[in-house]
Parts: structure tokens; sequence; C-alpha cells
């Protein structure tokens, strides 16, 4: 354990659901393990956790376990493909925001217990605007807002950002656009959210790299398979790769050292600010 503070630790979110978030979280994760680095996934979707499937491995526990007492946070960590660890999420718990503080205590304490040295830890978050999404979001260094270029997904993914920047002020914010025809058009859908962006909001967001549409995406969920392991030389593999490239270029940011203990004091003040 000699390079902890080094954990760069990335929220994955979008403004709704089925724009592919999940497919994204899983298939980045073992595309960053296939450049050398250590990652660790978690599944923070409380309400449908199903990374287990997207990365195509079985979890016979899961973070419903860890709160009841029954398991460890250790305990539960299952090994996906490449070496990609993922704390399993449990079906279910709705509302982190209605939870207890001796729970949430539970929590943060079992996050505190991660040992693994890692480079990557993703947090896989529920789509929409909840009290929990926005928790995790602000107990993150990076943000990530996945969507897809359709009227809904748009006004969805800008709301949520705008509640990320006017109400909790949170930024080193990236879009990944995602089943996109080209990249181009994936840039240009960039281009049009992050202008609405700077005129509304005197912000701006990062571009990072499109994933295009690729049936080759469908049938590995279908066998509950990553792209990545399923077709690797697929159009959307190769996107994932650059992606990939893409979020190992970004600077760390040094004003956030800590990597897991940073993760886990914001997770805690946070909730103690909410409580």
């Amino acid at each position: 354990m000699t390079n902890k503070t080094a954990t760069q630790i990335i929220g994955i979110a979008s403004g709704k659901g089925g724009v592919g978030k999940t497919t994204v979280s899983a298939n980045l994760a073992i595309a960053l393990a296939s450049q050398g680095k250590k990652v660790m996934v978690f599944d923070a979707d409380l309400g449908l956790a199903n990374a287990q499937l997207a990365l195509g491995c079985r979890a016979p526990f899961n973070f419903s376990h860890v709160m009841s007492g029954e398991k460890t946070l250790q305990e539960i960590i299952v090994e996906g493909p490449m070496g990609v660890r993922l704390v399993p999420g449990a079906s279910g718990i709705q509302h982190m925001a209605a939870l207890s503080q001796a729970e949430t205590a539970g929590i943060i304490q079992s996050f505190s217990e991660i040992e693994e040295d890692l480079d990557y830890f993703i947090v896989d978050l529920a789509a929409g605007l909840s009290d929990t999404v926005m928790t995790f979001l602000g107990a993150c260094q990076h943000r990530f807002i996945v969507l897809k270029n359709e009227p809904s997904s748009i006004a969805d993914a800008y709301a949520t950002i705008k509640v990320m920047i006017q109400d909790y002020d949170l930024g080193n914010i990236s879009l990944i656009p995602n089943a996109v025809s080209s990249q181009a058009e994936g840039e240009r859908l960039f281009g049009s959210i992050n202008s609405v962006i700077q005129n509304f909001l005197g912000r701006q967001v990062d571009y990072l790299h499109s994933i295009v549409e690729d049936e080759m995406v469908l049938r590995s969920i279908k066998a509950s398979q990553p792209l990545i392991t399923y077709a690797p030389a697929s159009a959307a593999t190769r996107n994932f790769v650059s992606l990939a490239k893409s979020v190992i270029a970004i600077e760390p940011d040094t004003s956030l050292t800590g990597g897991m203990q940073f993760f886990v004091e914001r997770l805690a003040s946070q909730r103690i600010s909410q409580a």
C-alpha cells in the first residue's frame, strides 16, 4: 500500500436512465485495467444494481449484507475481467438520504476499510438528481455525465449539470456522449451543451470521448458480458480504449489528495451537513 493517495475517484452519472451509464462505467473500468491500471467499481445505483451484469461476474453477496452487518466490504468484493474489482450494489435500497446516522457511519467506515492500492475508483451512480447521487458526486474528484443525442437526454443532462453547479458548486465535470453516429456528432453534441452552460451558468464542462452506436453493445449486454471482452475488435471497444486514454490523461486534482480517504471524509462531511 505504497501509493494510496494517488487514487482518482470518478463519479459516473446521467440525467435519465437508459443512456448506457452502467455499460460505460463497466467498459471504461475494463479499458483502464487493460492499460495496466488497478480499478475498482462501486455500484452505487442502490435501486437498480446491475453493474455485476455489465461486468459479467456473479456476486453472491452485495452492499445490503454490509449494511446489515453480515459481511464486511472486503468480503463482498468480487473480481471481474482484467482484474477489475467490484463492490456489488444492493437493489431495493432506494434512498441513502433515508438512512440513519448509524447506518451512514457504517457505510463510511466500510469504505475506509478498502486497502487495495487503486489507481481508479469508479462510482456508478443512479440516474437522476436524488440526494444520494449528489452526496456521492460531491465526494468524487471527477464527475462524468453520460448522455445520448436525444432531446430528453440532453435536457436531463443539462438539468443535472445545472444542479451540480448552482446548488452544489461542483466542478471537474466532463461529458461522455454515448450511442452517437460518429465522433463528430459527439463533439457537436458536447459543443452545443457546453455553449448553453457557458451562456446561462457562466461555467464550462470538459469533453472526454464519444462512444459510437454499435450493435455489439446490445449483443454483449444480452450475453451478460462486457463489450471489451465480448467484441474486442468492435468500433465501440476502440472508443472505450480511447476514452480510457483520455481519462488517464486528465491531470490529477492535486488539491484533492487522499484518494479513498478523501472519498470517505467527503462522504462523511456531506452526510453530516445534510443531517
